[in-house]
């Protein structure tokens, strides 16, 4: 009889294959007294076990191909990193020495210590920097419970279509494991507009989030199924049901192939509304997924990514070889470059950076950080400047709250482009500055800011949170996380509303313009450029051409004059009514 599991779909997809239970918890230490004579060669054990750790992540770097992203071997080389603190290095040999313990013990206090200092930090954001240091702990515990026997290491492991089940996952494990061509994971915490979920959607591994207790009921090695769209995981499937589920999965295959034949076409409605149809990316190793997608230029450069997982900073020629790498691509398409959104879950090494980086969504973070420090700041518009003389560029700017800080920033830019031209250094004089509208008061002086820049983009993952006051990666709150609230459409149709009156263009580059589900409630709203990950594009292209706009604006006011979001939600079902009857959308 089969098992079925149910937990929050995060990822489209059908997987089957087998489980792989990942160990995340510290195994069990016992503590023994030691005699002081016996202190230094248990230290000496300690010491080995350490070393043993090292060797081991040096290992897999070797194992990376050269072809992989540096930003994959950069989150070894991070945890390598912390093994040389002297969290590591240090502190539990001094417990040993102070408690007269064994190693085991003096780690798992130390770890202790660490695990108080994070939990007394008010943002859940930093989960993914206390799972780096549990890895680690949990690395050299395994080690020395039983040194001639490591099998903790997940990566040393062949995980070539394997289903991942963890308790969580940290993004660059995420990213790591795809390299290894993971047949999907299932985590038991998360919400569906989690980053976890973002990321396993931006590449295209199918999975499951928010399925507690997975672990207890699922062996390692065991045949398992799971639809990442429904949320379901089934173990113990027959052979009728395991045929039914690679049926689905083939049929899934065959369209999104199918869909190829839609890249090279203009996203037009029935009537003929041109759509701009544009792909978010955060490292240029993505640009082949955006030829493919037939994107008509990148609404979204998220540049924060070359600076996270590292020692030191990107300087302006680094930056600028990675600007202009992706301009080239692009072939005189537009690519419009965010300047770094560094903060809350964006962190970076405290060796690369001496600025109070905020670990809090409201604190220092975007552009606040980079007002106050602009010496990180200077050399990232020096070298977007650079790259608008190779193509079309435009600057926009992250979690702007206030037009002083468009006029700060203005300022700075004015400041550099005189440099440059000191420097006899092209640029493009005319470079467009926009703005993120993802906070409620910058979408309520939309019109203000539309006044003094020249386009905008809706940045809807931040803006849903903050509207609604939810941690969207919160298990208790984020089911409560919707698009459809009342009051967050209405700020959508009121930013847009604004660019139509001062004729700037208005985009949307938030998980929400990738979601078909939505398609035509943003195009009744007035939305004219989506920008979306790569693999979100045919789809969307594809209802936008069995879609009317003409009969879609008929319904923008009954749209904003619903009170309640059962109310909307009846009406988007009555809007992709046919699109469900076609199997377009589920």
């Amino acid at each position: 009889m089969a098992l079925e599991l149910h937990g929050i779909g995060a990822s489209r997809g059908i997987s089957i294959g087998k489980s792989y239970l990942l160990v995340q918890d510290q195994p069990k230490v016992n503590k023994y007294t030691l005699a002081p004579p016996l202190l230094d060669r248990e230290i000496q054990r300690y010491q080995a076990a350490l070393a043993a750790a090292k060797n081991q992540l040096h290992s897999i770097l070797e194992k990376i191909p050269e072809s992989i992203s540096t930003d994959i071997t950069a989150f070894i080389h991070m945890r390598l990193l912390m093994l040389e603190d002297k969290a590591f290095t240090t502190a539990p040999i001094q417990i040993i020495q102070t408690e007269c313990c064994n190693a085991e013990w003096a780690l798992k206090l130390q770890g202790d210590i660490l695990a108080n200092a994070f939990n007394e930090m008010e943002d859940a954001y930093l989960r993914d920097r206390k799972s780096d240091v549990n890895h680690i702990i949990n690395r050299i515990l395994h080690i020395l419970i039983n040194p001639e026997n490591f099998g903790y290491d997940y990566l040393t492991r062949q995980l070539k279509d394997c289903i991942v089940l963890a308790n969580d996952l940290t993004l660059s494990e995420v990213i790591l494991m795809q390299q290894q061509e993971i047949a999907g994971f299932v985590t038991e915490h998360g919400g569906h507009n989690s980053h976890l979920s973002i990321l396993a959607r931006s590449l295209g591994i199918p999975a499951i989030v928010g399925l507690q207790g997975a672990q207890h009921y699922i062996q390692d090695n065991e045949l398992i199924i799971i639809d990442g769209e429904q949320g379901i995981l089934l173990a113990g499937a027959q052979d009728l049901l395991i045929q039914k589920a690679q049926e689905r999965k083939t049929a899934y295959q065959k369209r999104l192939i199918g869909l190829n034949k839609l890249r090279n076409q203009r996203a037009i409605t029935l009537e003929g509304t041109t759509i701009n149809l544009e792909a978010n990316i955060e490292l240029p190793e993505e640009l082949p997924l955006v030829t493919q997608a037939g994107a008509e230029g990148i609404g979204l450069y998220r540049t924060e990514f070359l600076y996270i997982n590292r020692t030191s900073l990107p300087d302006e020629e680094e930056q600028l070889e990675a600007y202009t790498r992706v301009i080239h691509a692009l072939n005189g398409s537009p690519v419009t470059i965010r300047t770094i959104d560094l903060g809350a879950d964006k962190t970076v090494d405290d060796h690369a950076i001496s600025a109070p980086i905020s670990t809090s969504s409201l604190g220092l973070r975007a552009i606040r950080l980079c007002l106050r420090e602009p010496s990180i700041f200077r050399p990232q518009l020096r070298a977007i400047l650079r790259a608008s003389a190779h193509g079309p560029v435009r600057l926009l700017l992250p979690m702007i709250c206030t037009l002083q800080e468009v006029k700060q920033t203005i300022v700075l830019l004015k400041e550099c482009k005189q440099e440059l031209k000191r420097q006899g250094l092209k640029y493009d004089p005319n470079l467009p500055i926009g703005a993120m509208i993802e906070i409620p008061s910058a979408a309520i002086c939309a019109d203000i800011f539309a006044q003094h820049l020249d386009f905008l983009s809706i940045g809807t993952n931040d803006l849903i949170q903050y509207t609604l006051a939810i941690d969207r990666i919160d298990n208790e709150v984020n089911y409560l996380y919707t698009p459809l609230h009342p009051a967050v459409l209405q700020l959508i149709y009121h930013t847009i509303s604004a660019g139509e009156k001062r004729n700037i263009s208005v985009s949307m580059c938030g998980e929400m313009a990738g979601d078909v589900h939505y398609t035509r409630l943003l195009l009744a709203l007035g939305l004219r450029t989506f920008s979306m990950h790569p693999s979100s594009l045919l789809e969307v292209k594809q209802i936008i051409a069995k879609s009317n706009q003409q009969e879609l604006s008929k319904v923008t006011q009954q749209i904003l004059n619903c009170h309640e979001y059962s109310e909307i939600q009846i009406l988007l079902e009555h809007l992709n009514k046919d699109l469900i009857t076609q199997s377009l959308i589920s």
